[in-house]
């Protein structure tokens, strides 16, 4: 997969052996776009992101990226493994994958809805993924 920001600046690569959508309801996700944060599971020792990136730690647990000129959102990770998750928006189609999970289902805002048949995870199930000791932290 190629993919890049909006004004063109980082561009990243990538490949996708399971490409999987995962949407993320929560308040630091709607914050960073305004909405839901959809990333798409990619091999991560296959991505190469060039171009001006800022990194930002969100929490004790993880950080988000963004393009420094446009401010795109590039990626949200875990600190714990270095692990990325590329916003499905800088691919054409959102890589061609399709929607796997949400995150976040009880705090998604009123007003929209994704549709179809995929795993919907609570907070706390999802803190039970992530971040078992953080308690209500995102």
């Amino acid at each position: 997969m190629s993919g890049r920001c909006l004004c063109g600046a980082v561009t990243v690569t990538a490949t996708a052996s399971d490409p999987i959508l995962r949407a993320c309801h929560c308040t630091m996700c709607q914050q960073h776009t305004s909405s839901v944060f959809v990333n798409i599971r990619a091999d991560q020792d296959s991505i190469v992101m060039n171009g001006p990136v800022k990194v930002f730690k969100s929490s004790d647990w993880a950080q988000r990226a963004f393009c420094e000129d446009c401010g795109s959102t590039l990626w949200y990770g875990l600190i714990h493994d270095n692990s990325r998750n590329l916003a499905a928006g800088l691919f054409e189609n959102a890589g061609g994958a399709t929607l796997a999970i949400e995150y976040y289902t009880d705090v998604c805002p009123q007003g929209y809805a994704l549709a179809g048949d995929h795993q919907k995870l609570t907070r706390k199930q999802t803190l039970a993924l992530f971040a078992p000791d953080e308690g209500e932290a995102q």
